[in-house]
């Protein structure tokens, strides 16, 4: 059951309080990935072996499957769950593949031409998380742009299964994609294996994928401790469901308990302008939950959540807003007027029939989304993701002689009499 709050009655104190989660006050998982990382770094592949074993129970012979290994995993799933895997691929892919467009060329002054062309990031990286659930749709998310960027190394690492390989799922999303090599290497140790490279992992250029804080908090402090960049702070996932009492309590009860079984650290928030729904939520999370087979995770991410009762849906916005959710389900009859005063959420869900996990999965748009309020100033992974955009620009001796003028008396007044000779000296 969830903790429930009155929103009328919470202190400004009390709203931080709410919105803020996964945390690390004591820095204990700070110490604990900062010990991985110079692990990684001094040993290498050592390392990496030392925490399979360790962590993932599995004692690796090498840490890699190669393409013949991938394609025997890969026919070991039916040829149902192949074409559910299919249909996937080709809608995030024709989602994905509208966003890589040829900007304009700008003439900012006659003869002044300024634009800008994508390049592709050369090498990245992708994590796959393999911890409690496996989730071959992540590979999807993540390879599926930036083989439309034109990425020309992607490098995947994904925790061993308790076989020393992968599973036939994540195996057939590899060959649909193309790539002909997975590192079995998870969690912190992973992420460090390829900001630095290792004897077998190459160094990359950006790191991507979701994980548990102790991943999010490896990427966060490699981004600073190396030039690898990272996609976003993508830790434990969240939902907040914004309904009222148009909502079908056993449509919220399910989408809650969706997000709830990616595990412990999960939080489902449920912000409701009736008293009555949130009693009937309560109902259906019990029935519902009783039948899950990962019900005792569900329940503990359950005891992390609360909903809260707010006057109306605007004042109930508000709130989201506040928190950033990484996924917001409007369900509503009212979806299309709120949908303009969302500011903050990694992806939104509008109307009854619109549940999260279509998202997750197949609908086209993109799961790697950032968490714990990351989402007030980060977006989504996107084919923007995996490529730089430089700048261009081109002056013939009409533009020299319009723009001329004005770069030479800003370089003065700034005192850089050098950036003015140089374009004096071809004013002539």
């Amino acid at each position: 059951m969830l903790k429930k709050y009155n929103y009328s009655q919470l202190s400004s104190q009390d709203i931080a309080d709410l919105v803020d989660r996964n945390t690390d006050p004591s820095s204990a998982i700070q110490d604990t990935v900062l010990h991985i990382i110079d692990e990684v770094r001094r040993h290498g592949d050592r390392a990496l072996v030392d925490y399979a074993h360790q962590f993932d129970k599995v004692k690796l012979d090498k840490l890699y499957l190669d393409a013949d290994d991938i394609d025997e995993l890969a026919f070991t799933i039916n040829r149902e769950q192949q074409r559910a895997l299919e249909i996937a691929f080709q809608n995030i892919h024709k989602f994905h593949s509208y966003q890589l467009k040829r900007e304009r060329v700008v003439e900012t002054m006659p003869g002044v031409k300024c634009w800008r062309e994508p390049r592709p990031i050369e090498k990245v990286g992708l994590y796959i998380p393999g911890g409690s659930a496996v989730l071959p749709s992540t590979l999807l998310m993540l390879g599926v742009p930036a083989r439309i960027a034109g990425c020309k190394e992607i490098v995947v690492c994904s925790p061993p299964q308790a076989s020393g390989k992968i599973n036939g799922f994540v195996a057939y999303c590899l060959k649909l994609l193309n790539i002909k090599r997975i590192y079995l290497v998870g969690g912190a140790q992973a992420v460090a294996a390829m900001a630095f490279g290792t004897e077998s992992i190459p160094k990359v250029d950006k790191i991507f994928g979701p994980g548990n804080q102790f991943v999010t908090k490896a990427k966060s402090m490699l981004q600073g401790m190396t030039n690898v960049s990272i996609d976003m702070p993508a830790g434990p996932s969240e939902v907040l469901v914004l309904a009222d009492e148009t909502a079908n309590p056993a449509y919220i009860a399910a989408d809650l308990l969706a997000q709830a079984e990616h595990g412990v650290d999960s939080q489902a928030v449920l912000v409701a302008t009736s008293d009555t729904l949130i009693d009937e939520v309560n109902k259906q999370l019990d029935e519902q939950l009783a039948v899950l087979p990962r019900k005792e995770m569900a329940q503990k991410a359950l005891e992390n959540s609360y909903a809260i009762l707010v006057s109306d849906l605007t004042e109930g916005m508000k709130f989201s807003n506040a928190y950033a959710p990484e996924h917001l389900i409007i369900e509503s009859d009212q979806w299309k007027s709120m949908s303009n005063q969302i500011l903050n959420a990694g992806s939104v869900f509008l109307g009854h029939l619109t549940p999260e996990s279509a998202g997750d999965y197949a609908s086209g748009t993109n799961h790697t989304l950032p968490t714990s309020g990351y989402a007030r100033s980060y977006s989504g992974v996107s084919v923007d993701s995996f490529v730089k955009k430089i700048t261009f620009q081109h002056i013939s001796e009409e533009g020299l002689l319009q723009i001329g003028s004005t770069v030479e008396i800003l370089a003065e007044l700034e005192g850089l009499h050098a950036h003015k000779n140089a374009v004096s000296i071809r004013k002539g």
